[in-house]
């Protein structure tokens, strides 16, 4: 096998169409976040973008994008904001160490956060599996909405019935799946960081590469790949808003947000049954929610969940024993949180107070 480097802005046309038939060959590596247009746009404001290509002989087998976070060291295209990682290739591949992989691209180590399943030369090194919630939309909304109910859910009748109190009360309820408005894209950014802030969490919208890669995103349209705005409005104002990536097969929901002074009305969760009725009558199959820890809405929506894997692939060197000793301390203690119910509430907490005493002496 033959591994070559590249930016992913060097791909040529036979590069691009072979990756987007490997992904239409395998609908699990068909999600947004493994497309080319993802590595494409990270790669205009991340310096350290790459893209890893596959070949035997003169087939082309794979396609692994990654990004440099420091001398040998690498992880998910996009690091943290990326839902979905990890190799995309032909059917059939199997000859492929994870190590020598690495080796190829000039790594010592690969992070990841997300890695999608099947992905047999990486599953050695996970070490924490997460659940990504899944809304099925393969029979329709109404299929959709009909699994819930045969589980007990009432979650789309209070909905429809605070939808159309909203209505009474606020005025007509509306909804535009694909908003093009660079307006309407900063609202849900400032409603984002605002929301951010509130949770005590960091605000990723401070981060001028993050700004600036989904006002590009926004106006991404290719063939299976386009970034997706959508918003809900009552009585012609907007309530709540969601960006998004969509493929021929996932619509991404990266992020989901509402104006806190219509809290009781559920405008969220309006938002995303309103975005689930409009993809599934596009053909969109599933929405992908995440994975779901500490998200009630995300247990209330789901269909299903599909499993996600987090871990670190290292080489033996003195690149990856460094990095060892800089991470593995830290990366222990969080899924210790993580994993432990009653230690995550409390942090969870702590967070939320601290934000509130941030919000107050703003």
């Amino acid at each position: 096998m033959r591994i070559t480097v590249v930016r992913p802005r060097e791909l040529g046309d036979a590069e691009l169409a072979a990756w987007r038939a490997m992904q239409a060959a395998t609908p699990r590596l068909a999600n947004p976040f493994m497309s080319a247009g993802y590595a494409r746009a990270v790669d205009q404001v991340r310096k350290g973008a790459r893209v890893a290509v596959l070949e035997e002989g003169s087939d082309l087998v794979g396609f692994f994008p990654f990004e440099l976070t420091g001398r040998g060291s690498g992880a998910a295209i996009g690091g943290w904001l990326s839902l979905c990682q990890g190799l995309v290739h032909a059917p059939g591949l199997d000859r492929l160490d994870a190590r020598e992989l690495l080796r190829g691209c000039g790594l010592a180590v690969w992070e990841y956060g997300t890695l999608v399943t099947g992905q047999p030369w990486f599953e050695p090194y996970t070490r924490r599996t997460l659940g990504s919630v899944i809304m099925d939309l393969s029979d329709g909304f109404a299929g959709y909405a009909k699994g819930l109910q045969a589980r007990g859910s009432k979650v789309v009748k209070q909905t429809r019935y605070k939808e159309r109190k909203l209505a009474r009360q606020v005025g007509e309820v509306t909804f535009d799946f694909d908003v093009r408005d660079a307006a309407s894209l900063a609202l849900v950014r400032r409603w984002k960081s605002e929301q951010y802030r509130a949770m005590g969490r960091t605000d990723r919208f401070s981060r001028r590469w993050v700004v600036d890669l989904v006002e590009l995103l926004h106006g991404t349209r290719e063939p299976g790949f386009a970034g997706c705005l959508s918003m809900l409005y009552a009585g012609g104002a907007p309530v709540a808003g969601h960006f998004g990536l969509r493929s021929d097969h996932t619509l991404i929901t990266w992020f989901p947000v509402y104006d806190p002074g219509y809290s009781r009305y559920s405008p969220g969760m309006a938002l995303h049954l309103r975005m689930a009725e409009a993809a599934a009558e596009r053909g969109i199959r599933e929405m992908d929610l995440g994975p779901g820890v500490g998200w009630r809405y995300k247990e209330e929506l789901r269909s299903h969940e599909t499993p996600v894997g987090e871990g670190v692939v290292r080489r033996r060197s003195p690149g990856a024993a460094v990095h060892w000793v800089r991470h593995a301390p830290v990366a222990r203690a969080r899924r210790t949180i993580l994993e432990n119910e009653r230690l995550y509430e409390m942090a969870d907490r702590a967070l939320r107070r601290y934000g509130a005493f941030r919000t107050r002496g703003r």
